[in-house]
């Protein structure tokens, strides 16, 4: 490897790390917030969003890391056009194909990258990140047992606890059920008991409370005092959802040597698993084509007194049509198992177009084409 090459790589790595550091803290900011939200609600303490947070990490990556390759490319070259440094290493006699390969060397760096994410990494985080918010489902503590907050378990439930002793006996309690279009009851008890066993769904037992129903209709108000009343409040916390892994968890392993083993344990279709196999393994690809997409357009805008602006706008547009071409793709490859050549079909697209502009810079540029032709 030249000096030319090393220059140019120790460029494109810096930048990369800059803008990706950037596209992951803002990418990963606006998930936590979501995220925190969702869990604070649910009575989750700080730990519990930041292991959610840390297991989430790895798909966000995986997101921007073709952005941030590209991002990377297209600012160190329109750095080094408006320093004229691009101009020099041309006149020293390295043409643009010359100028493509530690740009190439930087696309695969990325891809490596990616490839750990996409086939290990991400899975694996994922796979987890299931796992956990299947327990929380299931903890009857973080959804109900919060002190002095109005809880919505479900839409039309409100549930409130004044205060829990360290005897687990819950004081002043207050539950409204409006989910009935006719009927509004709700519960008030002076001491509650949350029971649970492994035959039946959870049960409060209210002490010493009253009990009133609102009838809309003929807007009649029914009281009742009790010593001691059971609701059943299995609905609220909700049944266990299914614990079978999705396609998107299963190690890639197994999607590649036992794909009959992956149909049968995440109960899909052949299509799906082949079509996540190939999704994995053309990710990578597009790393290397968003990089060199970024280099050969701007390379093909040749010198022009205007700044190379419009040339940016242009590989922007490239990149857009890469991932459109995903988008139209994805359903049919994963509907039709014979179709799955047409996973690698954005990868295909990003090369092609890189390397027909790669072709128009090393030809001289279309600028100084249009001079030639206009002489």
């Amino acid at each position: 490897m030249g000096r030319t090459d090393k220059y140019l790589l120790s460029q494109l790595t810096v930048l990369f790390g800059f803008f990706a550091l950037v596209l992951v803290a803002v990418y990963w900011i606006n998930r936590a917030v979501v995220l925190f939200d969702k869990l604070v609600g649910d009575g989750q303490s700080a730990r519990v969003f930041l292991e959610f947070s840390l297991l989430s990490l790895p798909a966000v990556i995986a997101q921007i890391l073709p952005l941030a390759a590209f991002a990377g490319t297209t600012y160190v070259i329109n750095r080094l056009s408006s320093e004229s440094e691009l101009t020099a290493l041309q006149a020293t006699g390295n043409s643009p194909l010359r100028l493509a390969r530690p740009v190439a060397i930087f696309g695969v760096m990325v891809a490596v990258m990616m490839s750990a994410l996409t086939l290990f990494l991400v899975p694996m985080s994922a796979d987890r990140l299931s796992d956990r918010e299947d327990e929380i489902a299931r903890n009857i503590t973080a959804k109900l047992l919060t002190e002095g907050v109005f809880l919505h378990p479900v839409k039309g439930v409100t549930f409130y606890i004044g205060e829990i002793t360290p005897d687990a006996v819950l004081r002043h309690v207050f539950l409204s059920d409006t989910r009935e279009a006719t009927r509004i009851t709700t519960y008030t008890a002076s001491e509650a008991y949350l029971v649970r066993s492994d035959e039946e769904a959870a049960k409060l037992v209210m002490l010493e409370g009253l009990a009133q129903s609102l009838e809309q209709d003929g807007m009649r108000l029914s009281t009742t005092h009790f010593q001691d009343f059971t609701y059943d409040i299995g609905a609220l916390i909700g049944e266990a959802g299914d614990s079978r892994p999705r396609v998107g968890h299963l190690p890639t392993s197994m999607l590649m040597f036992a794909p009959d083993e992956a149909v049968e344990i995440a109960r899909s279709d052949p299509a799906r698993v082949r079509a996540e196999l190939h999704e994995r393994l053309q990710q990578p690809l597009l790393c290397i084509a968003a990089a060199l997409i970024g280099f050969s357009t701007l390379m093909a805008g040749g010198f022009s007194r205007f700044g190379i602006g419009p040339w940016i706008i242009l590989s922007i547009f490239f990149l857009i049509v890469v991932q459109g071409t995903l988008g139209a793709i994805t359903d049919p490859v994963r509907s039709t198992a014979a179709l799955w050549p047409l996973a690698y079909l954005p990868a295909g697209v990003g090369f092609a177009i890189a390397g027909i502009m790669l072709w128009i810079a090393q030809r001289g540029g279309l600028h100084r084409r249009a001079r030639r032709v206009a002489t």
